[in-house]
């Protein structure tokens, strides 16, 4: 389910569910959650399961009880559209938990911060912590590795009787890690990796790295 490594000397956790644990910072890193896309999609005739919105919840739950964070950092896109029920869900979500927890903000992020104020949900632009630069999209800047998300990563798994399958993915290359969408019907971007990128894909029960 979990798989430990190494980055710059510091151990980080991933989990099947896509998030990311710094271990000494006691610090849950969770990308591209997008709430209320769901809400948004069933508002336009998608046929989208309502059941699905709680699906969200019940694996943020899982991993808040898994981890036990201190902090809960979200990379970016963590409400996907206007404000919609979906926000209620999430603002009693926050509060039963009672995790301090901040908000990288990405490019699906329109909610007025005020909302976060009334929280004491802190918003950021980006974050430097010791070695790391935390950003929604990928940033590439010396002396720094970028933990970031946006790009939905997934890579493509081919088997040895033609079967293929696409898994989402944690995906390093050079000083940066990509990490996964976490939330559902979120969609996915397929990366072709290198020789020397890492690639971590994850199911429902595990971590696999990819070589």
């Amino acid at each position: 389910m979990i798989k430990q490594i190494q980055l710059r000397g510091q151990t980080f956790t991933l989990h099947s569910s896509g998030v990311l644990y710094w271990n000494s910072k006691d610090m849950l890193l969770i990308s591209d959650v997008h709430l209320g896309k769901i809400t948004h999609f069933r508002k336009y005739g998608s046929a989208v399961p309502l059941k699905a919105i709680h699906g969200n919840f019940r694996i943020l739950s899982a991993a808040v009880e898994k981890f036990n964070p201190k902090t809960i950092c979200f990379l970016g896109d963590l409400f996907h559209s206007y404000k919609n029920n979906e926000w209620e869900f999430f603002e009693s979500w926050v509060i039963n938990t009672g995790v301090s927890c901040l908000l990288i903000s990405g490019n699906h992020d329109i909610l007025p911060e005020t909302l976060f104020e009334e929280i004491n949900m802190e918003v950021w632009p980006e974050l430097v912590i010791d070695d790391f630069l935390l950003t929604h999209h990928p940033t590439e800047r010396t002396p720094y590795f970028n933990i970031s998300g946006h790009i939905h990563p997934a890579v493509r798994l081919n088997g040895t009787a033609r079967q293929s399958m696409r898994l989402p993915c944690f995906f390093r290359s050079g000083e940066q890690l990509i990490m996964p969408a976490f939330g559902e019907f979120t969609g996915s971007h397929t990366l072709l990796p290198e020789p020397k990128d890492e690639v971590y894909a994850i199911t429902p029960e595990k971590v696999i790295q990819v070589h």
